[in-house]
C-alpha cells in the first residue's frame, strides 16, 4: 500500500483518525505494586487489551496495533516467556470467534521464526477468519522489532535489485513500505504509550514518521476504553501541521 501524502482542511484539524497504535507497558510494575507475580500483570494485561478492541470498535477507529512481544522480550527470563506464550494460546484460540463476531479481524506482524509450530497454527487460523462486515483490523506486533523489519525489507530489496527484478532508480519511499509487514496498513495517526515511559523501544520506527504521541501514567492493565476514547478526542484537538507551516 502506497503511503499517501497528509492533507489537512483549511482550519488544519486532523481527519478522523484511521490508525492507532499502543505500546502496552507496566504489567510488571502492575502486579509489583500488589505484591503479585509478574504473571498475574501479564494476565491483567490480557483484560485491558479487550478494553482497547472495544473503545477503537466504539470510537470508530479502522486499525488497532497492539505491542505485544517485542524481539528484544526473548531474553527475559525463560518462565516469563513460557507464560506469555501460554496466554497467547489462550488468547488466540479463545477470543478469536468472539472478535469476529464484533467485526475484528486479526492480523499478526513480526518474525515467526522463534514462535512454535502450535502457535504459528493459531495465527494462521486467526488470519483466515471469514469476517463479512470488517470494523476493526486488530495488528497484533508479535516478536516484533522494527529495526529487524526495516533490515528485512532492505533486504527484500537488494535481493530483487541484484535479480534484475528491481532497478535502483526504483527503490523508493513506496517500494520500502511494500516491503514491510505493515504494506497494507495505514501508518498510524497515534501511538500511545502507557506506564509514562516516553520512547517507542523499537516499535514502528518507519512507520510513525508523521504519527502523534501520547504518553500517559497509566499503567497498562489499569488501561480501559475510557482512556482510549479520551486519546482520541486529545487526537482530534490536535494541530497537525506535518512541516508544511
Amino acid at each position: 500500500m502506497a503511503r499517501q501524502a497528509p492533507t489537512l482542511e483549511e482550519n488544519h484539524t486532523p481527519p478522523p483518525p484511521r490508525h492507532f497504535a499502543i505500546i502496552m507497558d507496566g504489567n510488571g510494575r502492575w502486579a509489583k505494586k500488589r505484591l503479585l507475580n509478574r504473571s498475574k500483570g501479564h494476565r491483567q494485561g490480557a483484560e485491558a487489551v479487550r478494553e482497547a478492541v472495544k473503545g477503537a470498535v466504539n470510537t470508530g477507529v479502522e486499525y488497532l496495533t497492539l505491542y505485544a512481544f517485542s524481539s528484544e522480550n526473548w531474553n527475559r527470563p525463560a518462565d516469563e516467556v513460557k507464560d506469555l506464550m501460554g496466554l497467547l494460546k489462550i488468547y488466540l484460540s479463545k477470543e478469536m470467534k468472539s472478535l469476529a463476531k464484533e467485526g475484528v479481524r486479526v492480523k499478526i506482524i513480526g518474525c515467526r521464526d522463534r514462535l512454535s509450530p502450535e502457535i504459528i497454527s493459531k495465527i494462521d487460523e486467526a488470519e483466515k477468519q471469514d469476517i463479512p462486515n470488517i470494523r476493526l483490523t486488530l495488528i497484533i506486533a508479535l516478536s516484533y522489532g522494527s529495526r529487524e523489519e526495516i533490515v528485512a525489507a532492505a533486504r527484500k530489496l537488494a535481493g530483487e535489485a541484484v535479480a534484475g527484478t528491481l532497478s535502483l532508480d526504483d527503490i523508493s519511499e513506496n517500494a520500502m513500505d511494500n516491503a514491510l509487514y505493515t504494506h497494507d496498513v495505514p501508518d498510524p495517526d497515534l501511538i500511545i504509550r502507557t506506564s509514562g515511559e516516553q520512547r517507542l523501544s523499537n516499535f514502528l520506527l518507519w512507520q510513525a514518521a508523521y504519527s502523534e504521541f501520547l504518553f500517559i501514567d497509566t499503567l497498562w492493565p489499569d488501561f480501559t476504553k475510557k482512556h482510549f476514547s479520551d486519546a482520541v478526542d486529545q487526537y482530534l484537538g490536535l494541530d497537525r501541521r506535518y512541516g508544511i507551516r
